[in-house]
């Protein structure tokens, strides 16, 4: 990324970001996803869109839906970003360009692991606030809208094929993976960086935005904390391959695991609202922080090429 040049002013590119992701991931993905999921719906357009109104009332929607998820996260969050950075000057690749290393790859799918387990306390925590009551219309609006996601996650995610569970790979995890680590730690924490000069503030702003992006207050802080890991796992390796397998594992352990589940092969439910033991949330945070260490460690000890903190030839990014 050294070479890559920003025109636009930081904050001005992150208003620009979030406004034609917004559209792209909720206007123009969905509204192209319409016509490519039509032959995968056994009835006209017409009912499709009626049932779509009401999608959980019908289970033939479910391919449907995940079509939708994934053109929206195509178009909003792959192409859309895409085409800003060339408006930029700015090269998609430059955000990958850095070595791949084994040793870092396997920590991050134990750091993953530990994280879901020591992150429970939180979700659960979340997922049972109580608001003022001067905030009550905030909270009713958010405790819809959260029921409104579950129930639809829940509709989608029973999986009731192994294709339909490698399809829930393709939308929930790989898709997302991609392009969620693009917009929010390739874009905007990188113009947070130039805007602020702070990393820890870039990391930790940017991953308020990346968990207010989802809409699911109760469950915004798990969300953050997991956005804010990501976050620290690219500014160390100073490559966006990185968290992108890191929310690649994270998505894909919670989909493999639902189908397992559905199965009959496991019995640990991943949908469950209740938090992890305690003996095991406070050894697995343990763990969490050493695994973390070691991954810091090993970037310091095997810096990349082009630092994010190194001075830009353009405008100081």
């Amino acid at each position: 990324m050294e070479s890559a040049s920003r025109r636009y002013h930081p904050i001005l590119s992150i208003l620009l970001t979030i406004v034609f992701v917004f559209a792209g991931f909720n206007l123009i993905g969905p509204f192209i996803g319409f016509f490519i999921a039509a032959p995968f719906y056994d009835g006209t357009m017409a009912e499709m869109f009626a049932v779509l109104q009401h999608p959980t009332d019908d289970p033939g929607i479910r391919t449907t839906l995940m079509i939708l998820q994934a053109c929206g996260t195509f178009f909003g969050l792959i192409v859309v970003p895409w085409t800003l950075l060339r408006k930029q000057g700015v090269p998609l690749s430059d955000f990958f360009s850095q070595r791949l290393y084994l040793q870092p790859v396997i920590l991050i799918v134990f750091i993953i692991v530990m994280f879901i387990i020591a992150d429970s306390v939180i979700a659960v925590w979340n997922q049972n606030i109580d608001f003022p009551d001067w905030m009550s219309g905030f909270e009713k609006w958010a405790r819809a809208s959260e029921d409104t996601m579950t129930e639809l996650t829940k509709f989608v995610t029973q999986f009731d094929s192994f294709g339909a569970m490698v399809l829930g790979l393709l939308v929930i995890a790989i898709l997302p993976a991609i392009g969620e680590e693009i917009v929010f730690r390739g874009l905007i924490q990188n113009d947070l960086f130039r805007a602020t000069r702070n990393i820890h503030v870039a990391i930790w702003t940017s991953a308020i935005i990346f968990s207010a992006f989802h809409l699911q207050f109760f469950g915004f802080f798990p969300r953050m904390l997991l956005g804010a890991l990501f976050g620290y796992m690219y500014y160390w390796s100073g490559s966006l391959l990185m968290p992108v397998i890191a929310h690649f594992i994270n998505n894909g352990l919670i989909v493999v695991s639902l189908y397992l589940y559905q199965r009959g092969v496991i019995t640990v439910d991943m949908e469950s609202n209740e938090a992890a033991p305690w003996s095991a949330v406070i050894s697995s945070t343990v763990m969490l922080g050493l695994l973390i260490y070691f991954y810091r460690k090993f970037y310091a000890e095997n810096p990349p090429a082009h630092p994010l903190e190194q001075p830009r030839q353009t405008d100081g990014w």
